[in-house]
Parts: structure tokens; sequence; C-alpha cells
């Protein structure tokens, strides 16, 4: 019997054929299969890099209405003026209402220290509660005795900032006897700016308080007179503060500046000469004056072209009555910064040019910081209740209350210009002024020392207060929410899948 070869027999070539087609087809999806896995490769390589030039080059910006994070541009010059490198450790427990509020912050500041190399700003969290062995080192390095403190530390000098100088707290009392404690302003910024201020700069302006006259003391508490929040707003601006009884040793010779804060007294004529003798060697000086108080400064001021009037300055009233709103300034250095923000003064006296004799570089320099509307008027009768304007007598707005006078260039070897402000009231700036939260008087009573002291930065930043938003809605707009949120969208989606399977297993 003859045999027929294989290649012969019928389907041979169909066997064959079929078996390319099984090897081409297993080559195709296993090529496809390459292919992927180098997409997918070179995709997880792109998304990488990506990622790395994302963590060296960015740009945060932050879109919060109530910008609780983003820096203010005196703070951003700040940071990039710094010329020591900076650790800041935020011993903080994560638990903490203003954590979030903390960590974004420091990273706003340490991106701005990144863009401005080669200064570094090296910041750390440590939660106390689950980090007890750093907590325990940081507590043994910095002498911390309890937790959400912010350390700055630069070359071993150090300041620590509290959490409870970072907020502004309110309570509200819910039910019977039950308080509630709400956050109303943030001031992490104002605060941790006045300490890397205060631990990058190797020396700090002295500025002295006079005493002796019953001026403002910077320790006392009281609200109606007290000193001491505005005291600890200058030490917090990165400025050493004492009090001075002026006696035969003069004015000390580190002295910055010299406040005369509200006396009572008369001043005898050989202190008076000791504040010439200072102002004349380019002394600076800072004068709250209020009004019925002859102090002896009068004269002194008026030389150097500065006139006080026995008046009081009557405007737009609040609800005391006695306060005097103030939202225009002049143009500046030291009120350029206010931008129509209202400062509330209280029965302030009027401060004006007095008519100088001398002329040329040699004449003393006037500038309104702060002055009323054309509504106001001064008042020459202070006993009068309610006064009344007498065209004869009282003076028509706008009025000064407020003036710089600066005298000399400093070009001379060894000299600085002497500068001057005056204030015709030092309520303004006392414990309950600052305490309400009510004007930026603080701000202009900083920006006018800063102004004396030729300090560019300026940190009167204030507080920000987060954003709140309120949603008013009666019992029927509630349940008809919890019927939508709770039936009707879970309702849709589980009908939309039960579509979906049932077209999958049509």
């Amino acid at each position: 019997m003859e045999m027929t070869p294989a290649a012969d027999m019928p389907g041979t070539d169909d066997k064959l054929k079929g078996r390319r087609s099984i090897w081409r087809h297993r080559g195709r999806r296993l090529f496809t299969g390459l292919n992927l896995a180098l997409a997918m490769a070179l995709a997880m390589a792109a998304l990488i890099l990506f990622n790395l030039l994302a963590s060296r080059y960015y740009r945060r910006i932050d879109m919060s209405q109530s910008g609780l994070h983003r820096l203010s541009p005196r703070t951003e010059s700040v940071v990039r003026g710094l010329s020591v490198d900076v650790d800041v450790t935020a011993f903080f427990q994560k638990s903490h209402p203003l954590y979030d509020d903390v960590r974004l912050l420091l990273e706003s500041y340490k991106a701005v220290a990144d863009e401005a190399r080669p200064t570094r700003l090296r910041v750390e969290f440590v939660d106390p509660d689950r980090d007890l062995g750093r907590a325990r080192e940081l507590s043994a390095r910095y002498d911390l005795h309890q937790a959400n403190t912010v350390v700055f530390d630069a070359e071993g000098r150090k300041k620590y900032v509290d959490s409870k100088e970072l907020a502004e707290v309110e309570y509200v009392l819910r039910g019977a006897a039950e308080l509630d404690k709400r956050i109303v302003g943030f001031k992490g910024e104002e605060a941790f700016s006045s300490a890397l201020l205060s631990v990058s700069q190797t020396s700090v302006p002295q500025v002295y308080m006079l005493t002796g006259h019953g001026e403002r003391d910077p320790m006392d508490y009281g609200q109606q007179f007290g000193y001491s929040s505005i005291a600890r707003a200058i030490r917090r601006d990165n400025i050493a503060l004492k009090t001075l009884t002026l006696d035969q040793r003069g004015v000390p010779p580190d002295a910055a500046a010299v406040i005369v804060a509200g006396p009572e007294r008369r001043f005898t004529a050989a202190e008076l000469d000791i504040i010439g003798a200072y102002l004349n060697r380019g002394g600076r000086l800072l004068c709250l004056l209020d009004p019925g108080v002859r102090t002896g400064l009068e004269p002194l001021l008026l030389e150097w072209g500065v006139k006080l009037s026995v008046d009081v300055v009557v405007g737009p009233r609040t609800l005391t009555g006695r306060e005097l709103l103030v939202t225009d300034y002049g143009d500046h250095p030291a009120s350029r910064p206010m931008n129509k923000l209202t400062t509330v003064f209280y029965m302030p006296r009027s401060v004006e040019a007095a008519t100088a004799e001398a002329s040329g570089a040699d004449r003393p320099r006037f500038s309104a910081l702060a002055f009323t509307t054309d509504e106001s008027w001064a008042e020459t009768d202070l006993r009068q209740h309610p006064p009344k304007f007498d065209p004869s007598v009282d003076r028509r707005g706008p009025v000064t209350v407020a003036a710089a006078v600066e005298k000399g260039s400093g070009d001379a070897v060894g000299l600085r210009p002497t500068r001057i402000v005056v204030a015709g009231d030092s309520y303004f700036v006392a414990n309950g002024a600052l305490d309400s939260g009510s004007g930026a008087n603080r701000d202009l009573f900083l920006n006018a020392l800063n102004w004396l002291l030729q300090r560019g930065t300026v940190l009167a930043l204030g507080q920000k207060k987060p954003g709140v938003w309120n949603l008013d809605m009666d019992r029927h707009a509630l349940r008809m929410a919890h019927v939508y949120i709770v039936g009707v969208l879970p309702g849709v989606f589980a009908l939309l899948g039960l579509a979906v399977w049932l077209r999958r297993r049509a």
C-alpha cells in the first residue's frame, strides 16, 4: 500500500496556516503588551520627572477668600531680606484648632524663603502627642514646658510664639451656662514676621518712654489709661522699650527715640533743655499730648514748626459721643500705608504748622499725618457741652490731629536728621482703645515710630478674619435638603447603576 507524504495529506496546509496565524496573533499580542508596558513606563517616568520639577519650581496661590495664609508684601520683604538661616520648630498638637492654619502659613514662609536663597528657612512640625522622643529632645533644647508653641532660632537667638498670641478668641454663650469659644481673628503673620526680625537682627533699636510727669505707664494693664498693649506691640516689632526719668545725665546715648505719652504735669526748664539738646543732635521724639494740659513742651515744639492750640477737634461722632473718626491721611511714609483705614481719636487737640522764620534747608518740614473732614471744627471752648461751632473763634475743618516734622538731611558726617511726630491725643493707643479692635490706631502709632527709627519695614500687619459662611434655612428647607441628600441623590445613582447592569446582561 502506497503511503502519502504528510505534506501532501489533505488539510496539512490549513493546519500550517492556522499555526502561523496563531503565532502571528500571539506575536501581535506580545508586541502590543510590550508597547503598552513601554508606554506605561514612559508615562511613569514623565510623571516622576514632572513631580521632581514641580517640587523645585512651583508657585503657591492662595485662592481662599479670607487670605489667612497669604503673605503681605511687607512680610515677603522681611523673608527675602533674611541674612541668616532660621530654624522654625512648631511644637504643635494636630488636634489644636490652629494647627492647619499654622502649618499652611509656615509653608508660605518657607516657599518665599526657598525662592530667595542662599538663606534658608527650615520648618519642622513636631506633635508632642505622637513623636515623644523628638518632643522630649526639643523640650530640653528650648526649655519648653507647654505644647502649641512655635520656636524661631537663628544662631542661638530664640523667639517663642505661643498659640495664645496667634488668635483673637470670642466667647459666645450657648444654652444656659455653656460658653462656646470661637476664633474671630488670626494673627499668625504678624507674630511670625516679628519673630523673624527679632532673631535675625543682632541689635535692636532702644526706645525710651518718659516718666515723672504723669505719663502713660507701659506696665499699666488698666483699660482707660494703661499702655501695656501698645508696649507689647512695640516689643513684638523688634524694638526694645524702657522707661526714662530725666536727670542731669540727660537722654542716654543709645536712645533711638523718646516717647512722651500723655503727661499731666509741666516739664521743668532743665528737662526742656535736655530734650532740646537731644533734638539738636538729631534726636527722635514722639509726643502724644492731650487737650487742656499745659506741659511746657508747647514752646519747644513751636521752635520745631509745630503749633499746639488750646482746643478740641470735633467731628462725626459714634456711640459715646467722644470719638473722632479719621480716614484722611497725608502723603507721608508714616501715613501712606494707612490707605483709608479708620483711626479713632478721643477728643484730640489740633496740631498745626507753625509759621517758621527759617528758610531753606534749615527750615523744619511739616507734614500732616492724619486730618479730619471739612465737617469737623476746632472747638476753643473746652467746657461747652455739646460743642457748637462759632465762626468767630472756632476753626472749620479739615483739622490736622497728627503731624510729622523733619529737619536736616543727614548728609553731614555723623549727623542724622531730627524727626518729631506729634499727635493731639494719648488715649487712642491706650489698652481700651486697642483691645476694642476698632480702628487702625496701632497701625498709625507703629508706622510713626518706625519712621522715626528710619526702619523701612513696618510690621503693623493686624489680624485676618477667617471666612465664615452662614446658611440660613427654615425647618421645611432643612427637611427637603435631607430628603434630597439621603433619598433622591442615592436613588438616582442606584437606578443608573441598575440600568448599566441590565444593559450589559442583555
